[in-house]
């Protein structure tokens, strides 16, 4: 389908460029007045004013009377009636699965076991169907869906959509997963890294709301992180931005699967964190891990707390170079709570710069295991124009 694009400094072009400000805004906050719509975008009231009555006739904002600071105001939220999206984590061994509305309100959602080796096709064709079938249950129809978004466990290519580092996800490698599954959907589909994802998520509707200047780790089967700069994702040339896993922990350590010799997550991933228990505890398995170290074992909280040393001089390195307001550490191993996270304070309080009232605080995620889900739910979200007319490239 081809779509019109306004010349660029065209009125049309600035009236485009501002609904968009305001819509980013709504998105970002959930719930905004006119006038704290104003402050965050720059935009005089008049013209705020001016734009939420169009998108209010368009349907695709909602406005009600609400109360701030003891006076009237007029609260803009995005209209639930403006179609659907979905949101795809395709995690090392899980398949999420999310339908929600234009205001990132989770509809329906299931979470499915994924086998160690899944494979790209079978895994997107169970996606198609699980997507289908959430719909069905809403009573509405696929044509309703607008746009699905797609976490993966491995970094993707701004400019292409696919995998950019070999290794990382073999079955994956050369996949053109939004194409697969535009295909199948007939709808847009945008695909990013899936700690990009939870770091957009937890930045918009988790526990670093309202923060510019995030970092989100996710400390799995393997490590990784995220970073959102001025409300947006940075996500670097080829999409490897905040690949904390492949940072240099132990120059003559073992070999990771990305090709280099000492990754971070040579030490801290899955595979090395039950090696370590293997004498002492026998055959576990990750989540066997979590659940001792979360009773009380102590050898268990022994090796979680090392982990999170590690992950924490690795992430303070990342942390000095985009100096985040928050970081938020999500991902199976945070379930451990303060196990984690005491190591992670400690490594990162070491470095003087990173510390004090004004450094960055290290948090839980607050959208637990759905966050990289809702991420990718709000980026399909983010890729239908504001027109609500579906254009073929993502945004």
């Amino acid at each position: 389908m081809t779509t019109w694009t306004p010349m660029p400094g065209s009125q049309s072009s600035l009236r485009e460029a501002n609904s968009r400000r305001i819509l980013d805004a709504v998105r970002h906050y959930g719930g905004i007045t006119q006038v704290e719509l104003s402050e965050a975008t720059g935009l005089s009231p008049a013209t705020v004013s001016t734009i939420v009555k169009q998108l209010l006739g368009a349907g695709v904002v909602d406005t009600k009377t609400t109360t701030r600071s003891g006076r009237r105001a007029q609260l803009v939220t995005l209209a639930r009636t403006t179609g659907l999206a979905a949101g795809v984590h395709v995690a090392n061994r899980s398949l999420r699965v999310l339908v929600g509305d234009a205001s990132a309100t989770v509809m329906s959602e299931t979470l499915l076991p994924l086998p160690s080796d899944h494979r790209a096709d079978t895994t997107l064709d169970r996606a198609a169907l699980i997507v289908v079938d959430l719909i069905e249950q809403l009573g509405a129809d696929l044509d309703e869906l607008l746009a699905v978004g797609v976490a993966l466990a491995a970094p993707v290519s701004p400019k292409t959509g696919q995998i950019s580092a070999r290794g990382l996800l073999p079955a994956w490698e050369d996949i053109d997963v939004a194409e697969v599954l535009a295909r199948r959907l007939a709808c847009q589909v945008v695909v990013d890294n899936d700690a990009n994802l939870g770091a957009l998520a937890e930045s918009r509707f988790g526990a670093a709301k309202g923060c510019s200047d995030v970092v989100f780790v996710r400390a799995s089967y393997a490590t990784g992180a995220g970073v959102v700069l001025g409300g947006k994702p940075f996500r670097g040339r080829r999409g490897i931005a905040g690949e904390i896993g492949h940072v240099e922990v132990n120059a003559g350590g073992a070999i990771c699967q990305c090709g280099s010799r000492g990754c971070l997550n040579t030490v801290v991933g899955a595979d090395a964190l039950i090696d370590s228990l293997r004498v002492s505890r026998g055959a576990l398995t990750l989540r066997d891990l979590i659940d001792l170290a979360s009773s009380g074992d102590p050898g268990c909280r022994q090796v979680i707390s090392d982990a999170g040393a590690a992950i924490g001089t690795a992430v303070s390195g990342l942390a000095l170079a985009v100096d985040p307001e928050r970081i938020v550490v999500g991902g199976e191993l945070a379930e451990t709570g303060e196990t984690l996270l005491a190591g992670m304070r400690d490594a990162i309080g070491k470095r003087v710069m990173l510390g004090g009232p004004d450094g960055a605080e290290v948090v839980l995620a607050s959208l637990g295991q759905k966050a990289e889900a809702t991420g990718a739910l709000a980026l399909a979200i983010d890729a239908v124009p504001a027109s609500g007319v579906m254009t073929q490239e993502a945004q």
